[in-house]
């Protein structure tokens, strides 16, 4: 892009710096009344200075001092003049006809002044006004330096600088130079100029953003603009045609370093916007409120805007007080990008109580809404769903360590995302394991309520094996886990034993095709490897490898069949305890019985007629409420399935792999 002659050349030149305009007006002054013979008659103030001129040399240029000397020989100008007294100095050095030194740190201040002043041709040809708009246009405008210093310029010159086109013209003039740097064939680029990519893979970060516009600085230069020229400029790269892609950036760069930085307060007072009447918060929420405004909406913004952006947004909107509405236009908007976001870039609590904080509310909200706007009217889930789902289920293992979450409000929270939409449980569980650490004073009741959104099938192997060990778990839970668990194992066990069909030569008759295995019934003698008498260097390596990878398979399983079983014996000493529980209460309950019968025959049709009607007693635990005949079965059967586990397991255990001519089957 075009840089600036040189930025130190014009800072050098400017009029306005210089100690000698002065000096240098007072001789073009004295010569002019010595060269005419005219004494000095005009007297013009401004400020506080004062400016002796010849009355003749004013009203030839300027229709302003024109029309005021007609009656008067002092002028003294509003206060509000533009550019004031070095203005009105320059303007005054060119009408005694010297060479006004112009640049773009003056020539905004000229400009307006010239006009306020009517230095137009009507008056004179070759005037200041026609001069200064070809130095505009041919000169500043060419230059991306020089508009940008220009446009800077010109927030102290509104609306003057407004009515006469010179921000209009810069801000056009800096996106079609925008548009130009992008489709410059040399630099054609594939990809954006910023990429937000890098961000979306990690929780939003100022810093990361700001290390990636250092490497394009005419990003640099546009989001240093007061917001107002900043948000004309998006304006107008959007009509003139730059993509979606390469404006959402600037605009994510723009509200990271006037919203979001640590040094924002800085950025608000070195800037030239100035809200005399309200609040820094009031101000921050007017320019949150734009930048929201410029952001796309929906589908445009899925590709091009960091989710964790919109979240800082909305934390921000928190901290100012953003209005509802306009908040909750935000919230519906993470809302349809949520399946892109990561848990570090929610909102976290940062009052107590947790639960009835307003970022956890907002969350609620958040999530609440992206289910209803996924459900169809058959209540088909997307594709995304389980995504969500586990980033809620994430979500509430950081909030769940509350003491002070009352049970009905976490069970709220796990179903703000219906249990449908879950996959896998071990985010669930892992929550609701937190959450009973935090709450021992659960009943058994009260935790089976809390652990019935668990579905122990849909948990990974290792959490089943956590929650088989886990004593905060109700007894319900746990046993549901145990035959889950004891499924898995059986089917470890099973492949472990397919693998270590062992042959006479040491292969493995589960790993090999069949028209490799020597004692194979369908083996073809003339077919097989070892006809030749040499064995290929690659099925030797490949039979060790499989011999390898069988052995750990079935390590792990042991191991595995070793915790469960240790579980499993420690509930059957329970469930032992409880059978003689049950057959003593039995026994005292039919001496009772026996006590108050008159013979025994009556006793034993008394004792068949409460049997029916009258439940002997209700035991809570694992097994529910029923009557102690059902539960006695129940236990017994009970017992008989852990009996065969167990003399299943101990078959497995005494049997070592790798021992030859020993054939391992699955029982």
């Amino acid at each position: 892009m075009e840089a600036a002659t040189s930025k130190d050349s014009s800072v050098a030149s400017s009029p306005f710096l210089s100690p000698n305009i002065g000096a240098l007006l007072k001789i073009r002054i004295i010569s002019w009344s010595q060269e005419t013979g005219l004494p000095v008659t005009v007297r013009v103030r401004i400020a506080d200075r004062t400016f002796n001129l010849h009355k003749n040399l004013l009203c030839s240029r300027s229709g302003y001092f024109k029309k005021r000397l007609i009656e008067t020989s002092e002028v003294e100008l509003p206060q509000e003049f533009p550019g004031g007294p070095e203005s009105f100095e320059m303007i005054s050095l060119f009408i005694y006809g010297s060479s006004t030194l112009i640049d773009p740190f003056n020539v905004a201040a000229l400009r307006c002044a010239a006009d306020f002043l009517q230095m137009t041709e009507e008056y004179c040809s070759s005037n200041l006004c026609d001069r200064f708009d070809l130095y505009l246009n041919q000169v500043v405008l060419q230059s991306w330096d020089d508009t940008l210093i220009v446009l800077q310029r010109c927030q102290t010159l509104i609306p003057l600088s407004e009515e006469l086109l010179i921000v209009g013209r810069c801000i056009e003039s800096l996106a079609f130079m925008a548009c130009m740097e992008i489709l410059d064939p040399e630099r054609r680029r594939d990809k954006p100029v910023v990429t937000l990519d890098a961000l979306a893979a990690h929780a939003w970060s100022c810093e990361m953003s700001k290390e990636m516009v250092i490497h394009d600085l005419w990003i640099k230069d546009l989001i240093a603009l007061p917001f107002g020229f900043f948000r004309r400029i998006i304006g107008s790269l959007r009509r003139q045609g730059m993509k979606e892609k390469y404006v959402s950036p600037i605009i994510v760069f723009y509200g990271n370093k006037w919203l979001l930085s640590k040094k924002t307060k800085q950025f608000w007072e070195n800037s030239g916007d100035r809200f005399p009447n309200i609040d820094d918060n009031s101000r921050v929420s007017v320019l949150l409120q734009g930048i929201l405004d410029l952001l796309p909406t929906r589908e445009k913004a899925r590709r091009v805007i960091p989710v964790g952006f919109y979240f800082a947004l909305l934390s921000k909107s928190l901290e100012v007080g953003l209005r509802s509405e306009n908040r909750t236009k935000l919230q519906d908007q993470i809302s349809s990008l949520l399946h892109f976001a990561q848990v570090d870039d929610f909102l976290m609590p940062k009052t107590e109580p947790i639960s009835s904080s307003i970022e956890l509310a907002v969350m609620e909200s958040i999530f609440s809404t992206y289910v209803t706007l996924n459900m169809d009217a058959n209540h088909t889930p997307p594709p995304s769903n389980p995504v969500v789902a586990e980033l809620w289920d994430t979500y509430l293992c950081r909030i769940a360590y509350d003491p002070k979450m009352e049970l009905k409000r976490f069970m709220k929270l796990i179903e703000t995302v219906p249990i449908s939409c879950r996959q896998n449980h071990d985010q669930l569980y892992r929550a609701v394991n937190i959450f009973l650490q935090a709450r021992v004073d659960l009943s058994q009741e009260q935790k089976g309520a809390v652990c019935k959104y668990l579905n122990c099938q849909k948990l990974s192997q290792e959490a089943c094996i956590e929650a088989v060990q886990n004593e905060l778990m109700p007894l319900r839970l746990i046993v549901q886990a145990l035959f889950v668990q004891q499924l898995n194992t059986h089917q470890a066990f099973k492949e472990c034993s397919d693998s270590f069909r062992f042959m006479p030569s040491g292969e493995f008759s589960g790993s090999l095709s069949s028209s490799r295995c020597p004692n194979s019934r369908n083996l073809n003698v003339a077919e097989s490897s070892y006809s030749d008498g040499v064995e290929p260097v690659s099925r030797t390596l490949s039979f060790l490898l499989q011999k390898d990878v069988a052995a750990q398979r079935y390590e792990l399983s042991r191991k595995e069949y070793e915790s469960t079983s240790f579980r499993i014996q420690n509930l059957e000493q329970e469930l032992s305890s409880l059978k003689k529980t049950l057959h003593l209460q039995s026994s005292l309950k039919r001496a009772e019985m026996s006590t108050k019968s008159q013979n025994t025959k009556s006793f034993g049709m008394e004792s068949r007629s409460l049997s029916k009607r009258n439940p002997l007693g209700q035991v809570t635990g694992c097994i529910s409420s029923v009557n102690l005949a059902s539960q006695r079965r129940y236990v017994s059967r009970i017992l008989r399935v852990f009996r065969r586990i167990t003399l299943f397991g101990s078959k497995k255990s005494k049997r070592k792999p790798g021992t030859p001519g020993i054939s391992t089957k699955p029982v």
